[in-house]
C-alpha cells in the first residue's frame, strides 16, 4: 500500500491536541455549580462519556470523589462519603436522578474562600453540604424530590431537605 496515505480522522486529531486546562462542558461555569465547586482543581476533567448512561453526571462526580479527597475535608470524612456514596447510588441513584437531584444537591460542598485558613473546614455549613456528607454510615430510607429521609441505627428517622434549609439567626 506505499503510495496512499491513511485519512486522519479530524475528531481524533482535536483528542490528541486537546488542551486539558480548558473546560469541558461539565466545568464550565453555570452547567453544574455543585460540580466546579466540589473538584476545586481547574486542570481536573470529566468527559461525558465517562459517566453511567444512567446516572450521566451523578456518576461523573461521585468518580472524582473517588479518586481526590476535596481540599479542606478530613480523610475520614471523606473514606465515609465515598462509601456512603456507592451505598446510596447503588440503591437510589437512579430515583434521585429521576426526581431531579442534582450533584450539588448529592455532593455540594461549601466553596473554599481564597485566602482559606488552615482551620476552614467545607463541611461547616449544613446549607451548603450535600446529602452524602451528612449521612456519615446512616441509611436513606425514603426519597422524594425534595427531601431524603436517613435513618440512624437506633431506628430515629431524620429528614433532610435539599431545598428550604433552615435559616441561620442572624439571616433570612
Amino acid at each position: 500500500m506505499s503510495g496512499t496515505s491513511i485519512a486522519t480522522n479530524p475528531f481524533l486529531e482535536k483528542l490528541k491536541t486537546r488542551d486539558l486546562s480548558q473546560p469541558t462542558k461539565l466545568t464550565e461555569p453555570g452547567t453544574d455549580p455543585g460540580f466546579v465547586g466540589f473538584v476545586s482543581n481547574p486542570k481536573c476533567h470529566v468527559f461525558k462519556n465517562s459517566a453511567s448512561p444512567k446516572l450521566g453526571a451523578l456518576r461523573n462526580v461521585f468518580t472524582v470523589l473517588e479518586h481526590r479527597c476535596p481540599d479542606y475535608v478530613e480523610p475520614d470524612r471523606w473514606q465515609q462519603a465515598i462509601a456512603d456514596g456507592r451505598t446510596f447510588l447503588a440503591r437510589w441513584g437512579d430515583q434521585a436522578r429521576a426526581l431531579g437531584w442534582t450533584a450539588r444537591d448529592l455532593f455540594g460542598l461549601l466553596a473554599v474562600p481564597e485566602h482559606a485558613k488552615p482551620s476552614f473546614n467545607r463541611l461547616s455549613r449544613y446549607d451548603e453540604t450535600g446529602l452524602i456528607w451528612l449521612l456519615e454510615g446512616r441509611t436513606v430510607v425514603a426519597l422524594t424530590a425534595t427531601s431524603a429521609a436517613i435513618q440512624s441505627p437506633s431506628g430515629n428517622i431524620t429528614i433532610y431537605r435539599k431545598l428550604n434549609k433552615p435559616a441561620t439567626a442572624w439571616g433570612s
